[in-house]
């Protein structure tokens, strides 16, 4: 059975996600909620977002690298050649299953809307940053907002939401 797929992301306000391979901000404060959220599960993410996330192995997660070369991978760690085999490996394994990026990984789930339930755990930054990897659009898609809390620390402004996008039932 299909599981329900957690996007979780944090993007200024002109959808920049990355810069050079790593994030152009340092907020402790949406560090620790990912860390929290994704503590336990299975992760799915890509070669490079895998390779710069110290913590991939700590607090029982379980990643799934999505990467063409499968000897990436560290023990603990499972690799899969795309999107619907990481996918088959996480509906297997125990624990939510979260999306972790990067741009084309996000951007093949956000394409699988309809088909699987979808949440989008997004830090929105307000601000404009620079940077070469994108979150692709999401507000095109019919999310209901779950849960929503604004916040700031010395150089951000930022809201934590949760929103829903279920599978369109079939007759």
């Amino acid at each position: 059975m299909s599981k329900p797929l957690h996007l979780i992301v944090a993007c200024a306000e002109n959808r920049v996600i990355g810069r050079a391979g790593r994030l152009p901000w340092r907020i402790p404060e949406d560090l620790a909620h990912f860390h929290a959220a994704t503590a336990g599960q299975v992760c799915v993410l890509g070669r490079v977002c895998y390779e710069t996330w110290p913590r991939v192995h700590d607090d029982g997660r379980q990643p799934i690298v999505i990467t063409s070369h499968p000897t990436v991978a560290r023990p603990g760690a499972r690799a899969a050649a795309s999107l619907p085999t990481a996918l088959a490996i996480a509906d297997e394994l125990p624990g939510k299953v979260f999306i972790c990026g990067g741009e084309r990984i996000y951007a093949e789930t956000l394409a699988l809307a309809g088909t699987r339930p979808l949440h989008l755990h997004l830090t929105l930054i307000h601000a404009t940053i620079e940077g070469d990897t994108f979150m692709p659009e999401w507000r095109h898609l019919a999310w209901r907002e779950v849960s929503r809390r604004e916040s700031t620390d010395d150089t951000h402004r930022y809201t934590f939401s949760t929103m829903a996008l279920p599978a369109c039932s079939t007759p």
